[in-house]
């Protein structure tokens, strides 16, 4: 059969990184609770704080928004906006404060010309086609060689299917820079600047820690599922 005797296989290459995955999503919750309801002592809000980190670095120009949701936080390149969570806008907590410099962290990538962050924009439009078409083009490959024994045609539907699924796992790998980096100029700012005490401080690198490790788990699941591919694909041709 085609996918027969293969889900064991599936799980072997999947599975750590799913673990991965929710284990990351346990500790952001879990660290996001717990300091969300600790307070710094400076009194400032999440939008205050990055206000402030904002025009400390001369962009006055980047405007701040509050949005709906829950860790709901980016910063948005094309239309220079800081969008930051209803808890994180207006919070006064050490999670609002590391969530919203981290977010800053990502305005002052942009207006520095930071290589991972442009890169990772400009392979955007190709993982987003890639992310569904990718997927479709390597199962109806790897259909069309069983049904017609070992087509060459099936393999290289296949294989293109492979490359523009691979995207997905270039941006995942791309993001990890992006996202450490932004993390770090958090921390740099917040303790520079005074505005967060060093036990504080701490909280924060507790939380920038937990999220991540969502982007690890990320990258090493789409690495995984493109080995898991190309296992499947050539280990046919043997």
């Amino acid at each position: 059969m085609l996918f027969g005797g293969n889900y064991l296989l599936y799980l072997c290459f999947t599975m750590p990184a799913l673990l991965l995955g929710l284990y990351a999503q346990f500790r952001v919750k879990s660290t996001y609770n717990k300091y969300s309801q600790i307070g710094i002592r400076a009194g400032y809000t999440g939008a205050q704080v990055a206000r402030s980190i904002l025009n400390q670095n001369g962009l006055h120009h980047i405007g701040i928004e509050e949005v709906g949701g829950t860790l709901s936080d980016h910063y948005d390149p094309i239309k220079k906006v800081l969008r930051l969570s209803n808890g994180v806008f207006s919070g006064r907590s050490i999670a609002a404060a590391g969530i919203a410099a981290h977010e800053v962290g990502h305005a002052l990538q942009h207006s520095q010309k930071y290589l991972p962050l442009h890169l990772r924009t400009v392979i955007v439009p190709t993982v987003r086609i890639g992310s569904w078409l990718g997927p479709i083009m390597f199962m109806g490959g790897l259909f069309l060689e069983y049904l017609m024994a070992g087509s060459e045609f099936g393999f290289q539907i296949a294989i293109i299917g492979l490359i523009l699924f691979s995207a997905t796992a270039i941006f995942s790998i791309i993001t990890l820079p992006v996202e450490f980096n932004a993390s770090k100029r958090a921390r740099k700012w917040l303790s520079s600047t005074g505005m967060l005490s060093q036990d504080e401080i701490q909280g924060v690198n507790a939380i920038l820690g937990a999220a991540s490790l969502t982007y690890v788990a990320a990258a090493m699941q789409s690495i995984m599922t493109i080995l898991y591919y190309s296992t499947l694909l050539f280990r046919r041709r043997r």
